[in-house]
């Protein structure tokens, strides 16, 4: 099956609903323990984009929504502003695929490309698919909280990795060219 990547669109939010409340009903990438609403996606969705982070959806061939991947703010905190978190949900049947590595370098690029200089994944119960995926897209691991999260009845770790996005904490950035809206 192929796909195609492209920005996300509020008429989304409906399958991105439906697919983020299957991980968190049923996986451990979010500690989250009840599905948010339509509408609270939505308005998550209007405050990423509103602040000019990318939101990229893999749709097939029939448009239908297979996974989608967004960049946000790691912290709010000001000298964290060269850095974002990411964050890439699949739909069942689109995981093993190539999709979220697709998501996952498409992120990336966008990233580099609006001035970002680190990017950091938060790998919710220490997925080995996540961890593995991200380890492919050239993150290093930097480290493990043990016991964060309980869910399913289990305490989880949470796994941190990191990518350097253009030149990285080798330059000084500029000021000027600041990326995004948050601060």
């Amino acid at each position: 099956m192929s796909f195609v990547l492209r920005d996300t669109q509020l008429t989304d939010v409906v399958s991105i609903a439906a697919i983020y409340a299957d991980a968190v009903l049923t996986g451990t990438a979010s500690y989250e323990l009840v599905p948010p609403t339509q509408e609270e996606m939505a308005s998550r969705f209007a405050t990423i984009t509103g602040q000019g982070y990318p939101h990229i959806a893999a749709v097939d061939e029939d448009g239908t929504l297979l996974g989608y991947a967004y960049a946000s703010a790691f912290r709010t905190r000001p000298a964290y502003r060269w850095l974002v978190e990411d964050s890439i949900y699949l739909a069942r049947e689109a995981q093993g695929r190539g999709i979220g590595k697709a998501l996952l370098k498409e992120l990336i690029w966008r990233c580099t490309a609006l001035g970002f200089r680190q990017m950091v994944a938060v790998i919710g119960g220490a997925s080995p698919a996540s961890v593995r995926l991200h380890g492919g897209c050239g993150f290093v691991m930097t480290g493990t909280l043990v016991g964060t999260g309980f869910k399913h009845g289990q305490w989880l770790d949470t796994v941190l990795m990191q990518l350097p996005l253009g030149d990285g904490n080798t330059t000084v950035p500029d000021e000027k060219a600041y990326p995004g809206s948050l601060f």
